[in-house]
């Protein structure tokens, strides 16, 4: 991690004031690693009548078949209660169920026990989320996705590796109004000679954050220099993170392929440090550097938690059940992707630890200059008054 010099580090939840607890699910169905698997809960869902529908769908104090709720910001979900529901679902959109794990999640406000509008009024293209992850000595303080991230419901994920709370780089949709405390762009900007952009600051935090008793803390710099290279640093960690632009790649000889075809559904994962190979029962994917293996988050190692994520064997005769029959491809071209990522973001870690900080711009200053503490407002969603937005049972409201 980044070796600071000083204490007076300003808090993230100063620099981003506006952040919103992760949206959590309450069951684990209507999120799955594929599409198909979703359409086809769903059907199996609305074709059960009377009790075991509501059997199926797995009723909480959050979220029964009854429940009156509206759609979900710039989704296209049914409003009737789920008691009448009929219909194909809605059209499964991508979302981050763990760390570099993204999978599909029926966008559904009824089968969400707490979906946070808020965010997914402000999700679009320009969006960019910032997750805060829990302490590890290891670990990184701050993921960056494009997509948003969600609590599932899994009994056996770790505390630790659960998202914290979620910063959206910008307060509405467009990438319009930054999430940022108001003047510290103007602060920087007379400190540095040129006028950072927002997603020059995520980068900065991306690169610098470390955690804190409180919450990750930001060192910000005054020095133009080192500025210059923390950014460059967290815009490569960005685009890796969000998997932004073309696919990444390990040079020639390095790169992670199939050696050995996997099996039709594996079961066991297992990592050969010396022979540098990931085994999936017979399967075998090599190179894989240690570095990628012992990747960890939340102390948490993140391929054995994506692993997990797709060989859970749930209970027959729930829609949970409802999965492939033998491992899809994909998911073996998403596997690769995942063990490229780790390993680029691993081979940057000596680089972020070599930004030692010079020139702090300090909390005292921060305060000094009227950016601290940012006014209460900023930590408030911002009023969107974009597009009406369907209500409970096919009513519109204007948010």
């Amino acid at each position: 991690m980044p070796d600071v010099t000083h204490d007076d580090a300003p808090l993230l939840a100063d620099l981003m004031p506006w952040s919103v607890a992760p949206p959590r699910l309450g069951r684990a169905w209507p999120a799955a690693p594929d599409a198909a698997s979703l359409k086809a809960r769903w059907d199996a869902l609305v074709k059960a009548e009377g009790p075991d529908r509501e059997a199926l769908f797995g009723v909480t104090r959050a979220r029964n078949l009854h429940s009156a709720v509206g759609q979900l910001p710039g989704q296209s979900s049914g409003t009737v209660r789920l008691a009448r529901a009929s219909g194909p679902c809605a059209e499964p959109v991508r979302v981050l169920a763990g760390p570099f794990d993204e999978q599909w999640l029926i966008p559904d406000h009824r089968l969400i026990d707490a979906a946070r509008p808020e965010l997914w009024r402000v999700a679009d293209a320009h969006q960019v989320f910032a997750v805060e992850q829990a302490p590890a000595p290891d670990g990184p303080a701050l993921l960056a996705a494009s997509v948003l991230p969600v609590t599932p419901p899994h009994p056996k994920t770790a505390p630790a590796a659960r998202p914290g709370r979620v910063r959206p780089l910008y307060r509405r949709p467009g990438g319009l109004e930054p999430n940022l405390a108001p003047g510290l762009l103007e602060l920087l900007t007379g400190h540095l000679g040129h006028t950072p952009t927002a997603l020059d600051v995520l980068a900065w935090t991306l690169a610098l954050a470390r955690p804190g008793p409180n919450g990750p803390t930001v060192p910000l710099t005054t020095d133009p220099e080192l500025w210059a290279r923390g950014t460059d640093l967290g815009h490569r960690m960005l685009r890796l993170a969000r998997r932004d632009g073309e696919r990444p790649r390990l040079p020639g000889g390095r790169r992670p392929y199939v050696r050995a075809p996997l099996p039709a559904f594996p079961v066991a994962l297992r990592y050969d440090r010396d022979e540098e190979t990931l085994h999936l029962d017979e399967g075998r994917i090599s190179p894989v550097p240690p570095a990628a293996w012992d990747f960890e988050v939340g102390g948490v190692r993140v391929l054995e938690q994506w692993f997990g994520g797709r060989i859970t064997r749930p209970e027959p005769g729930t829609l949970e059940a409802i999965r492939p029959t033998a491992w899809p491809q994909p998911w073996t071209s998403e596997l690769l992707e995942v063990v490229t990522v780790l390993a680029l973001l691993a081979e940057l870690r000596p680089q972020q630890a070599a930004l030692e900080l010079r020139s702090p711009l300090s909390t005292k200053a921060l305060h000094k200059a009227g950016v601290l503490p940012p006014p209460n407002r900023t930590r408030r969603p911002a009023t969107v008054l974009t597009h009406p937005e369907e209500g409970p049972e096919g009513q519109f409201t204007l948010l």
